[in-house]
């Protein structure tokens, strides 16, 4: 990859935290033919610098600071409930009947998606992020450009149905959301959405899944009293340390610059590798044992510095909520088949069919 890895908690949460490294798009080319691609990562909060990146998280964080994620509880659970009561008795695959529609309905509630539209946003979502990996086809690279031009298309218009008809939601908010005379750009806008439809549910299905396979296949299975709160917040840092759902977060050197006895040029690529980093001896006891009571728990799997991730109290939330329900209804569950993605960067399961167990 012609990348220096930081593998060790120290060395990761350097290349996270040093503003010397920064978050630099390239575009991809021709640029004519990933013109809307590459717009959604360049007017994005992920993809940009200070001083662009402080005014959008501002922008956006103002939005996120109205009470939306805490309103969201009760409906949460609500869907999480009603995904439940449609599972076969017996087997089922967890990930394609719990895991994965529930993050996309949250978020889709949260920006005010409506509900016959919903089923597009997965496969927009998956078609786009298979591009952060590293061994990507033909094919995939044309069905992201397809993808992202439906997605900013579809974004594009509900927001212009926004601006004349306001909701109760988040993409209402980001539509009016101000700092003085500024506002969101049309494209900041539609990238602003699209991220936060894209990382709000795909951390959430991933990390769901490596954990639960995670805390459900280690040895002497650790019991979780799901009735308490502050046991099912502990598992849920477990799941997101022991199998980290993003393994790798690139920075790009801004100038000369030395991280952990290493010297970059400017130009030069650094990536955390957080699964790494979050098995770290030197910060975890025994970090190879799945443990639900684990505290502190300092683990990257959010990131870290002016990049972390905007929506981990969504996904904490969203995760805590999800587990407890599914415990509330099968305390004891065994897995009857997993089957991961051929993916490093975004790691997670493509199946993983679970039994109630007794």
């Amino acid at each position: 990859m012609r990348t220096w890895l930081a593998t060790g908690h120290a060395e990761a949460g350097a290349v996270l935290r040093d503003r010397r490294l920064g978050r630099i798009f390239g575009p991809r080319t021709p640029e004519a033919e990933w013109d809307t691609f590459n717009w959604l990562h360049a007017d994005s909060i992920l993809d940009s610098e200070p001083p662009k990146h402080t005014r959008l998280r501002r922008l956006v964080a103002g939005a996120f600071g109205r009470g939306h994620v805490q309103r969201l509880a009760p409906r949460i659970e609500e869907l999480a409930q009603g995904l439940l009561a449609q599972l076969p008795d017996g087997s089922f695959d967890v990930i394609e009947q719990y895991a994965e529609p529930l993050p996309v309905l949250v978020i889709a509630e949260l920006l005010g998606v409506p509900e016959a539209d919903r089923h597009l946003l997965r496969p927009w979502s998956q078609a786009i992020v298979r591009m952060y990996e590293v061994d990507r086809t033909p094919a995939e690279e044309a069905a992201a450009r397809t993808a992202a031009g439906e997605f900013a298309a579809y974004v594009e218009e509900l927001a212009a149905h926004r601006a004349k008809a306001p909701g109760e939601d988040l993409l209402t908010d980001l539509v009016q959301a101000r700092d003085g005379s500024d506002r969101l750009s049309a494209h900041e806008l539609v990238a602003t959405a699209v991220l936060l439809l894209n990382a709000g549910h795909e951390a959430s299905v991933n990390g769901f899944g490596n954990g639960l396979h995670s805390w459900l296949t280690a040895p002497a299975r650790p019991a979780v009293d799901a009735t308490d709160p502050a046991a099912v917040d502990r598992l849920v840092e477990e799941f997101l340390r022991h199998d980290s759902p993003l393994h790798l977060f690139e920075r790009t050197a801004k100038e000369p610059t030395s991280v952990a006895g290493v010297e970059l040029a400017p130009g030069d690529k650094v990536a955390a590798l957080l699964g790494a980093a979050n098995r770290d001896p030197a910060v975890f006891a025994d970090p190879n044992r799945f443990d639900p009571t684990r505290d502190p728990n300092p683990h990257l799997a959010f990131g870290a510095g002016i990049h972390f991730c905007i929506g981990a109290p969504l996904a904490r939330l969203e995760l805590a909520i999800s587990l407890r329900t599914l415990l509330g209804r099968h305390p004891r569950l065994e897995v009857v088949e997993a089957v991961q993605r051929p993916t490093f960067v975004l790691r997670g399961f493509e199946r993983l069919v679970v039994s109630p167990a007794g």
